[in-house]
C-alpha cells in the first residue's frame, strides 16, 4: 500500500510542474509571434508599403510625337470607270461621278425614277451600264491607202517666139534670185483607225438625272481612265476574236477574271474568281488578257497608283440571244 500510494503521490506533483512549463512555452511562443509582426507591419510601413497595391507608382512614360504631313491629303479612291465615246466629248462637268476616258455631261431621255446617278432608260435587265446600242466591230487596219498619181500635163505645142535681148543686171539678178518652190500636187492620206467597238445593249435604268438630253452620266477623262480604255479594248478585242474561233466549245455564263497591271504595262496575278460557263470559256477570257499588248503605264496616270501598279477586274459574258 505504502509503494501504491507513493507511487501516485508523486505522479501528481510532476503533472503539476509540467503543466506550468507548457503555459510559459506558451506564452513565449504568442510573444514571439507577436513581436515577429509588430517588426513586419513597422518594416511596412517605414519600407514604402511595398506589399500595396495602391503604393505601386508608374514610372513617367517618354513624350511620344508623331509628325502627320497636313500638305499632302492621302489619296482618295478612284470613281468607277466609265467609257464614252470621245467623238461626243463635251466640257468637263463640275460633279465627277465616274472617271473615263473623255468628258461628259449628265443627261436623260425621260424624266427620273430612281435615286441614282444615272439616266433613266428602257432596256434589258443585265449587270452592266449601257447606255446604247450597237453590235461588236473587230479590229482591222483596213485597205493600205495608196498615194494619188501626179496629173499628167498635156504638151501642147506653143509658137515659139524670139528671145528679147536682156540687159548685165537683170541677167545678173536672174542668176542671184531663188526660185519659188512649187506647191505638192499629190498628198497621202493618212490610215483609218481601227473600228473596234465592244458589243453594247441599252440596260434598264432607274436614275436620278433630270438634265434632259442623251442618256450620259457626269464623267471627268482623266490620265487613268484613258489607260482604263485602252487596255479594256486591247483585251475585248482579242476576245471577241477567240469567241468567233471556238463559238463551238464555250458554253454560256460569265466569268470573272482578276489581274494586276504593272507599270511596264505587264500583266499579273492572273486568276479567276468566278465561272459558271465552262472550262473552255474561262480558258478563252484567260488568254485574251495574255495575249493582249499593253504599253506601259504613263506616269500621270501612275501617280494616282499604288507602286505595285494598276488592279483591274473583268466580268467576261455570253447571253443566248448571240
Amino acid at each position: 500500500m505504502t509503494t501504491a500510494e507513493f507511487i501516485i503521490g508523486h505522479s501528481a506533483d510532476d503533472a503539476a510542474e509540467r503543466k506550468q512549463e507548457a503555459r510559459k512555452i506558451l506564452w513565449a511562443l504568442l510573444a514571439a509571434l507577436g513581436i515577429h509582426l509588430l517588426i513586419g507591419y513597422t518594416l511596412a510601413v517605414f519600407g514604402g508599403l511595398l506589399y500595396s497595391p495602391f503604393s505601386v507608382i508608374e514610372e513617367e512614360k517618354p513624350v511620344e510625337l508623331t509628325f502627320v504631313d497636313l500638305a499632302t491629303p492621302a489619296p482618295a479612291k478612284n470613281a468607277m470607270f466609265m467609257p464614252n465615246d470621245e467623238s461626243k466629248q463635251t466640257e468637263q462637268p463640275k460633279d465627277k461621278t465616274f472617271e473615263s476616258n473623255a468628258n461628259s455631261t449628265a443627261a436623260s431621255e425621260v424624266p427620273p425614277t430612281g435615286g441614282l446617278p444615272l439616266p433613266s432608260q428602257q432596256g434589258v435587265d443585265r449587270p452592266a451600264i449601257d447606255l446604247d446600242s450597237h453590235r461588236e466591230s473587230l479590229p482591222n487596219e483596213g485597205a493600205q491607202p495608196q498615194p494619188s498619181p501626179a496629173p499628167r500635163q498635156s504638151a501642147t505645142p506653143q509658137p515659139t517666139a524670139q528671145p528679147t535681148p536682156i540687159s548685165t543686171s537683170e541677167e545678173f539678178a536672174m542668176l542671184t534670185t531663188s526660185p519659188t518652190p512649187r506647191p505638192s500636187v499629190a498628198s497621202t492620206p493618212q490610215a483609218p483607225k481601227s473600228s473596234y467597238q465592244p458589243f453594247k445593249e441599252r440596260t434598264r435604268l432607274a436614275g436620278a438625272i433630270t438634265n434632259r438630253g442623251t442618256s450620259a452620266v457626269n464623267a471627268v477623262g482623266t490620265p487613268l481612265g484613258r489607260y482604263q480604255k485602252i487596255y479594256i479594248d486591247a483585251i475585248g478585242s482579242h476576245w471577241y476574236a477567240y469567241m468567233e474561233q471556238k463559238a463551238d466549245l464555250v458554253s454560256l455564263g460569265t466569268a470573272r477574271i482578276m489581274f494586276a497591271i504593272d507599270r511596264s504595262g505587264r500583266v499579273k496575278n492572273l486568276k479567276v474568281i468566278s465561272n459558271d460557263a465552262n472550262e473552255a470559256f474561262a480558258n478563252v477570257c484567260l488568254q485574251s488578257i495574255l495575249d493582249a499588248k499593253l504599253p506601259p503605264i504613263p506616269e500621270d496616270a501612275a501617280s494616282a497608283l499604288p507602286p505595285e501598279g494598276l488592279e483591274a477586274e473583268i466580268a467576261f459574258t455570253t447571253f443566248s440571244n448571240r
